[in-house]
């Protein structure tokens, strides 16, 4: 873990740059110990939580704060309140008992010395002791941390066969070991930023100095020292502030991952990691289109089978963006295109409904997007049961009672299993599958293909920090195909770095 005194310096210098929505400057401790106590009492206004324990060092007035739950009691009371209460001081002097209580007595690797409040509300609701003695204007803060949080376990959304089997967690401390222990290089730096007026949310960029691009890094941390938010308190609130300004797409150029090998593998490429405390997810900036159909599982397996994969993954994606529009369009506009058994089948199912298909399409989609968010949202055991009576029940008795078609009903099901493929892309995916199905009912194949310049166009304008979106395929590399097209071997693979600033088309001037 890192050391204790490098993390606070740049939590509170913040190196350059300013705490999200911090008055300036903050107000000082004073000598008083008395005003400082009645300070905190009223700024926690009789929280319940918050514990004042005082007491007399050589004669003079100190006292010892605390919030309860956030530290370990039994670390506390052995390595804090024992040896105040039991030490040998040498005066009674303010300055000399704080001096004594610092360099000697209190001497642990987690200790800073706070002359704020801010920098002390700060500590005591991280798991500091503050330790305050009258008459002298400072606190010191001891790193006593006990409070609960969630094991390490295999990440949910991104589940692999042969890697690791350990994804981040809330504290940010914890997630910032994980990235330490997998890439052991001095040139990793973390970079303490605070965002949120009222939640004073603790963020974290994690780069490799000799691999990121100064630019690149100059204007994330612009791009976070703009964050106007109140709270924030999961990683999803800083998305809007990370993408490029005035970005209207449906695809996100920010990078989402919860696992800890993922992450030092994109630092590696020269990108920049943000870590968000108390929440399990990472956010990565630049992030390009092709990432979404890479995994690290594509990296552990055979060249050929993560080609082949790879490839089915691209199918999956178009035809689960494509397929319920080009099938409401064919059979609306165009039936001859179709088949002569399937067009008599989808013929008699059309005839035996009472819904054009375009709107018997869409229903069948709406219904599959509720019980897929009812399966979220209930409890495990009554989310699967869920899903087994709506995939079941809800939809053989649709094709019996002639609601549906089923020809129809199993298109949309094709294509939203299709969509898990690509788990990342599902959001614009059932956005864009509605969109297909109107223009499709609407105005046609050309409709269809009209929709798909449309997103094709959008996808190639977009970029992030001055790299495009679409890279290496628009601008197109031969040699960045290497791993997008196909997936090559090692040997290949390794014999030169592609740090992301360096793709095709990018625009990044370096300092």
């Amino acid at each position: 873990m890192l050391q204790i005194i490098s993390y606070l310096k740049s939590l509170f210098q913040a190196q350059g740059a300013p705490v999200s929505g911090s008055p300036s400057p903050s107000k000082q401790l004073s000598h008083n110990l008395l005003e400082n106590l009645i300070y905190f009492r009223q700024q926690y206004d009789g929280s319940s939580d918050l514990t004042i324990r005082e007491c007399k060092v050589a004669g003079v007035d100190a006292a010892v704060i605390t919030i309860e739950g956030m530290i370990n009691k039994q670390v506390f009371a052995t390595s804090v309140l024992n040896p105040i209460l039991q030490g040998a001081y040498p005066n009674n002097e303010p300055e000399n008992i704080f001096c004594f209580l610092r360099d000697e007595l209190l001497s642990t690797s987690e200790q800073v010395q706070v002359t704020s409040f801010d920098e002390a509300f700060s500590l005591a609701m991280s798991g500091f002791a503050l330790v305050a003695v009258d008459g002298y204007p400072a606190m010191l803060a001891i790193g006593v941390q006990g409070f609960s949080f969630r094991g390490l376990s295999e990440p949910s959304n991104e589940v692999m066969q042969r890697g690791a089997k350990e994804g981040f967690t809330e504290p940010l401390r914890i997630n910032m070991t994980l990235i330490r222990r997998r890439m052991k290089n001095p040139q990793l730096k973390f970079e303490m930023l605070t965002v949120g007026s009222v939640s004073k949310t603790a963020v974290c960029l994690c780069y490799l100095r000799n691999m990121v691009s100064p630019n690149v890094l100059q204007q994330i941390r612009t791009r976070l020292n703009r964050v106007d938010l109140e709270n924030v308190l999961a990683a999803g609130y800083l998305v809007p502030y990370l993408e490029q300004e005035g970005d209207l797409s449906l695809f996100s150029s920010v990078g989402i991952s919860e696992r800890p090998d993922t992450v030092c593998g994109k630092l590696a490429e020269g990108r920049v990691a943000i870590l968000v405390d108390g929440t399990p997810f990472v956010l990565l900036v630049p992030f390009l289109f092709v990432e979404n159909f890479q995994t690290m599982d594509d990296y552990t397996s055979r060249p050929f089978y993560a080609t082949f994969i790879r490839w089915l993954k691209y199918f999956a994606f178009f035809g689960a963006m494509l397929l319920p529009g080009l099938y409401v369009a064919i059979g609306t506009y165009n039936p001859e295109l179709f088949p002569g058994e399937l067009l008599n089948k989808i013929a008699s199912n059309i005839a035996s409904t009472p819904f054009s298909l375009m709107t018997e399409t869409l229903l069948i989609h709406f219904i599959y997007e509720i019980m897929r968010e009812a399966g979220l949202r209930l409890p495990k055991p009554l989310g699967h049961a869920v899903s087994i009576v709506g995939g079941l029940v809800v939809g053989d008795a649709a094709i019996s009672a002639g609601l549906i078609g089923a020809t129809t009903l199993m298109v949309v099901a094709l294509t939203a299993i299709s969509s898990y493929v690509v788990p990342s892309l599902y959001e614009p995916l059932a956005v864009l599958r509605l969109a297909f199905i109107l223009i499709g009912g609407l105005m046609g194949i050309w409709g269809v293909m009209l929709l798909f310049c449309v997103v094709l166009i959008n996808l190639c304008s977009k970029s992030n920090c001055g790299i495009p979106y679409t890279a290496p395929v628009s601008p197109f590399s031969l040699f960045g195909m290497r791993d997008v097209g196909v997936r090559a071997g090692w040997k290949t693979l390794s014999k030169r770095n592609n740090p992301v600033q360096q793709m095709p088309g990018a625009h990044v001037e370096e300092k």
